[in-house]
């Protein structure tokens, strides 16, 4: 990727927005899988869910993500462009230099870690609507959330469930799965970021630029990758999430919600949600590295008119 400093922020804004728009109803399928043991599968899932709701229940939550992952992934990519740019700078006396796999592998877990700052909060509003099977609001949101196995519908938008959440569990609350996410994004950007170089690499982009059909595979095959290898630590960071603001909390934090995991539903808990994952990371990383890719395209095509 061009090191473009301040313009990898905007791009990850644009790609952030698409992969939301592709990929959340697999998403709300993967969560939902992740949560809940009702589910004897993904097509039952999805049987249930437009069955119980429509086709709205895969989009519902979206509007938050929708939003902020415009933010989140500007950040991520940001960090991650501007690490490589300095990496290379120190290492190689250019920051446009080629990357080496070692600076791709440190600028992704950079990425990774910083992320978590701003991705907690989305993915705590994001889960906990997605988790909500009902379609009628039923008012107070602790006393209604315990009636059911199925998380009934007791937000009725982001705003709600976030000033819920802050005002009975403060800021820890809304930083609840931290530790796991870290334990996801730290491994996983670097299962996102390396696969993606080496394997746009091998599609000979020209002039260095990846074109439209490139970053797509290259994109979707990434995010299949990292998406699946780390669908345990996902699966603990969705059920610390969704146990958020029920009137009897299952878990305590992440090994607590490990050991009880596994002596309840055994090893195979732990790969619930893999397949919908490894499915719905093709799509979501295609988008998105896609539109990452074609923005930054149009932004140096823009300053290239500016300059002449």
């Amino acid at each position: 990727i061009m090191k473009l400093h301040g313009d990898a922020f905007v791009a990850g804004w644009v790609g952030g927005a698409a992969s939301v728009l592709v990929s959340h109803p697999l998403d709300t399928v993967k969560v939902r899988l992740q949560t809940n043991s009702a589910y004897r599968g993904a097509v039952h899932c999805i049987i249930k869910t437009f069955t119980r709701e429509g086709v709205k229940g895969f989009y519902r939550g979206m509007s938050f993500p929708l939003a902020s992952a415009a933010a989140y992934n500007a950040l991520v990519f940001g960090v991650y462009s501007n690490t490589v740019n300095f990496l290379c700078h120190v290492r190689y006396g250019d920051a446009n230099h080629v990357p080496g796999c070692s600076d791709i592998f440190i600028g992704a877990m950079m990425a990774g870690g910083v992320s978590v700052s701003v991705g907690t909060p989305i993915d705590l509003i994001k889960i906990r609507l997605q988790t909500q099977t009902n379609t009628v609001h039923r008012g107070n949101a602790t006393r209604a959330m315990a009636t059911s196995p199925l998380q009934p519908k007791v937000y009725s938008g982001p705003m709600q469930c976030t000033r819920d959440i802050y005002q009975n569990y403060g800021l820890r609350g809304m930083y609840r799965g931290a530790s796991s996410m870290l334990i996801r994004d730290i491994p996983g950007y670097a299962l996102y970021f390396v696969p993606y170089e080496l394997f746009r690499s091998l599609f000979k982009p020209e002039e260095g630029r990846v074109g439209a059909a490139s970053a797509l595979l290259a994109g979707g095959l990434a995010g299949t990758i990292s998406w699946g290898v780390m669908n345990p630590v996902d699966t603990i960071k969705s059920r610390l999430q969704a146990d958020i603001g029920v009137k009897a909390q299952k878990y305590d934090g992440f090994l607590q919600c490990v050991r009880s995991s596994y002596q309840s539903e055994g090893y195979s808990v732990f790969l619930r949600g893999m397949g919908m994952n490894a499915l719905r990371g093709f799509p979501q990383s295609a988008a998105l590295f896609f539109g990452y890719e074609m923005a930054l395209n149009t932004i140096m095509k823009i300053h290239a008119l500016l300059k002449a």
